[in-house]
């Protein structure tokens, strides 16, 4: 696990940035799922995998989680991550999509019956929808490594995780408390999140966010409000743009956009508003700045991103498979924060601190407080218990 460990989120964050040039090609529809197919060959057309020395990787999957490949977040963290080892080890590698939000556990078992059937025997499985196909396709496919992104051995409903599978999961509360706390430093008061589904991992940044605006608020003795509200998908459209609209009108400064592709309906509200937006998963900036050069947007509304180390991860669970080191991280569970690295975070480059008078000092000085324990944020997923809060923030939770 040490090997693991040893990479920082600095090569996730390069390895996220190319993500906006990127998002798979050629879906063909096979049932209920989509699968796109991109190989690596050599100049006669023939598949390198077997000539790269990759050890034990013959072939590499992406089954994704609900929403787009290209959602700028989530599934293209991964993606991004897949694509790039198996480019510089000449590995096959194809990505399988749900259909759509409500795929079931039949469709993701489908998913992961196709992969294998096409060659694939490392199966990267996003999302903790796949608890349950993970279950049945541990069992089903004994020789196939299994790494499960956001999964846990309780969203696979077992006691242990099985001896194929290698679970990782984040500490998005802690990103979360980073992005709350620096939003209300730099002088928001009037705050909103909006998350995709209420699953685990957006409901630990929503509330980790909760807290960090909470602490700020407190330091500063200052009255701040949250709108939370999930908005069950994770994509944007009318209806969630028009709650944020709602939001915007009536005098929410800044939105948490929390959840794949649902950052669409912020930021397009934010625009209009002369507001702003705080991305996830990856340093979402550049989506921003690309939206002002394209002309959809008037001014960049992205603030700041709540990031985790989605490509470092995968990149890491890979080399560790390459390198024969599979049996020191299999049946595990892998769950990483600022004590093993820097794997969640703010971004620091200047091109994407766009604070005004919160500083990267400032950052730095909380993110080590969180680092060393004397803060420590919960980390509750369970929707039905909101965190504690003074009497300085006032969140009105809304379905």
């Amino acid at each position: 696990m040490k090997k693991f460990l040893a990479l920082t989120m600095a090569a996730c964050m390069a390895l996220s940035l190319a993500a906006c040039g990127n998002s798979g090609s050629g879906a063909s529809s096979t049932g209920s799922a989509a699968a796109s197919t991109e190989a690596v060959s050599d100049a006669e057309g023939n598949a390198t995998a077997e000539n790269a020395g990759s050890g034990a990787i013959t072939g590499i999957a992406q089954c994704c989680d609900v929403g787009t490949l290209d959602d700028e977040s989530f599934n293209q963290g991964c993606w991004e991550a897949v694509k790039a080892f198996g480019d510089e080890n000449g590995i096959e590698y194809n990505y399988y999509l749900p259909s759509g939000e409500d795929a079931s556990d039949e469709d993701r078992e489908t998913l992961v019956r196709q992969a294998v059937n096409e060659g694939a025997n490392t199966i990267v499985c996003v999302g903790y929808l796949y608890g349950n196909a993970l279950a049945w396709a541990a069992t089903e496919y004994p020789d196939v490594h299994f790494i499960g992104i956001d999964i846990t051995a309780g969203d696979i409903g077992l006691d242990e995780i099985p001896s194929n599978v290698f679970c990782v999961t984040f500490k998005e509360e802690q990103a979360g408390y980073l992005a709350g706390y620096a939003a209300v430093k730099d002088g928001f008061t009037k705050l909103g999140f909006l998350g995709g589904q209420a699953v685990p991992a957006v409901i630990r940044y929503g509330y980790g966010f909760v807290q960090g605006a909470d602490a700020a608020a407190q330091e500063m003795g200052v009255n701040v409000q949250m709108n939370y509200y999930y908005g069950g998908q994770f994509y944007g459209d009318e209806k969630i743009t028009a709650k944020m609209d709602g939001w915007y009108d009536g005098g929410t400064e800044v939105v948490f956009a929390c959840g794949g592709g649902i950052w669409t309906s912020a930021a397009e509200a934010a625009d209009k508003h002369g507001a702003k937006v705080i991305g996830v998963d990856v340093d979402q900036n550049y989506l921003g700045v690309e939206g002002v050069e394209e002309g959809s947007f008037s001014a960049n509304p992205f603030v700041t991103s709540a990031m985790k180390g989605l490509g470092t991860a995968v990149k890491n669970s890979l080399a560790t498979i390459a390198a024969g080191e599979w049996s020191t991280i299999a049946g595990t569970n892998g769950n990483f924060g600022l004590q093993e690295g820097d794997y969640v975070g703010l971004p620091t480059a200047e091109e994407s601190w766009n604070f005004t008078t919160f500083t990267v000092d400032d950052y730095n000085t909380v993110l080590e407080k969180i680092r060393t324990g004397v803060i420590t944020v919960d980390n509750s997923s369970d929707d039905a218990t909101k965190p504690v809060t003074s009497e300085y923030l006032t969140v009105d939770y809304q379905v």
